[in-house]
């Protein structure tokens, strides 16, 4: 048994269609709002963070600046670009595809808490960063045994990130600040992941961080 899905989302942002082009299609934009680093090799797509990587996937539409399409194996991921009129663009997305086995539900939460989080992450590099290059900063702290602990203890230490937030879920939690987007997430049967995209330079220990929570 598995689950088929179709996760949809969409926001308009300040930015122009060229600017979330770049954001959507090539490795540095894609690294600015994405977990780790994303190179693109013609029509391959690879992501590498924090000693892994995501399944490689490849590039089956590509009409700039309206379409951009990468799929691998069990993922895919379309985005739309609409130009208005202004200075507003409207970015659309579809992530789906298919999570084999009995146990798809809990996959199929985490899937939903970190697409939501991409999203609004990119949403925000376009609305306060666009074309910005950034850092990104990818930690996985130890092993979480006490998700509710980890969780209430985090929060209470974002004071010494400082910013706003500008995405929350049960999963996630997102900070801007003038140094860049910090994130926090719960990977999925594993630790409390630290996966920030910063445009100004930014000395913290993160593993230090974690590791106190």
């Amino acid at each position: 048994m598995g689950k088929d899905f179709d996760i949809r989302l969409d926001a308009t942002v300040t930015a122009t269609p060229e600017q979330v082009w770049d954001a959507i299609a090539t490795g540095p934009g894609i690294s600015s709002w994405f977990i780790g680093s994303t190179d693109i090799d013609g029509d391959t797509v690879r992501t590498s963070f924090g000693g892994g990587a995501m399944p490689v996937s490849t590039i089956t539409a590509s009409d700039p600046p309206h379409q951009f399409v990468h799929r691998s194996d069990d993922l895919a991921n379309e985005f739309l670009i609409e130009g208005r009129t202004g200075s507003a663009t409207v970015l659309r997305t579809v992530t789906s595809g298919f999570l084999a086995g009995d146990d798809w539900a809990d996959e199929y939460e985490a899937m939903t808490y970190g697409t939501e989080l991409f999203f609004a992450t990119l949403v925000a590099y376009l609305n306060h960063f666009p074309g910005r290059a950034t850092t990104p900063v990818t930690v996985f702290g130890p092993p979480v045994t006490d998700w509710p602990a980890t969780w209430r203890n985090l929060h209470a230490a974002l004071d010494e990130i400082g910013g706003e937030v500008y995405f929350s879920n049960p999963h996630t939690v997102g900070l801007r600040t003038e140094r860049g987007l910090y994130r926090f997430l719960r990977g999925f049967q594993g630790p409390l992941i630290a996966a920030h995209v910063l445009v100004t330079p930014d000395d913290t220990d993160w593993n230090a961080f974690l590791n106190k929570l």
